[in-house]
């Protein structure tokens, strides 16, 4: 459930709640900026960092229901105050919910839907199904693709949309630029044709085929004799995971892959950035 959908049911139900949204995080935080949580009386839903820096935010949220206020603003440094050792400093805006609060969270939840990285995932298998439970909980964009509709599980993960296509090769040229793509299907050919579809376009933010050291092999063969320059091939990755010598069964593999889709499409390329003890000192407010 959205925190949108957990709005509406709070306002169908009559349930006066109160939306804290990050909005500033300076230095080390648990939780970057727009991050949300939702606070009720007796529930919560959505996190802002947990320990005591959200401890103080819901504690705060009851007391401004039960004294009837409509907004505070929170400025938090997470230093010994808060028994929390991030070192930075984060600013949470507290207002009670209403229609328009309402209106503004599925706007924003649309307009981030929008910007998640996509994955298209050919094959509905046991490795593609595997692959498809991993990525039920990751902020990606998942469109899940085989030509037979009956391999589909009867629910799918809420990020995924499931798509029967009797040419899914055909679908890579419909990606979005910097997509990822796994190649998991019954079949080499259509594997075959999946990733040469992708390494041609030349903008994929991650290419990956199920299979073996010997089925790269067989792969750049047959690449090369359709005039595939060899070149691309550094953008592939097969087998999936980086090795086929750890665990061939599908919950690991699709495990293995999933932290290279994490790298390759929100991961980053440079090092996160470095402060000393007294610049965090400095943003905590604890002194040097």
């Amino acid at each position: 459930m959205s925190l949108a959908d957990a709005l509406r049911d709070r306002l169908a139900r009559g349930v006066p709640s109160v939306l804290v949204t990050v909005e500033a995080a300076l230095g080390s935080t648990p939780r970057d900026g727009d991050a949300r949580m939702l606070v009720d009386g007796d529930t919560i839903a959505g996190t802002v960092g947990g320990g005591r820096l959200e401890h103080e935010a819901i504690e705060a949220s009851r007391a401004l229901l039960r004294g009837g206020g409509s907004e505070q603003t929170l400025d938090l440094a997470l230093g010994p105050a808060l028994d929390q050792c991030c070192g930075g400093r984060m600013v949470l805006k507290l207002k009670r919910t209403d229609q328009a609060t309402l209106a503004q969270l599925q706007d924003a939840e649309r307009l981030a839907l929008a910007q998640l990285p996509c994955v298209l995932l050919f094959g509905a298998g046991h490795v593609g199904r595997a692959l498809a439970q991993a990525l039920a909980l990751l902020p990606f964009e998942l469109r899940w693709i085989d030509e037979r509709a009956h391999e589909f599980p009867d629910t799918i993960p809420a990020n995924a949309t499931r798509i029967v296509h009797a040419s899914p090769a055909s679908l890579v040229a419909q990606a979005p630029p910097h997509a990822a793509i796994v190649a998991v299907t019954h079949g080499h050919a259509q594997d075959f044709d999946i990733v040469e579809a992708a390494l041609r376009r030349g903008d994929c933010a991650y290419v990956g085929m199920i299979g073996s050291d010997t089925k790269r092999v067989r792969f750049r063969r047959w690449f090369e004799r359709k005039g595939g320059d060899v070149a691309l091939l550094d953008q592939l990755t097969c087998p999936l995971g980086g090795t086929t010598k750890i665990d061939k069964r599908p919950a690991m593999i699709a495990a293995l892959t999933v932290a290279e889709l994490v790298r390759a499409l929100v991961g980053g390329e440079g090092k996160p950035e470095q402060r000393t003890m007294q610049e965090d000192c400095e943003l905590s407010g604890c002194g040097a």
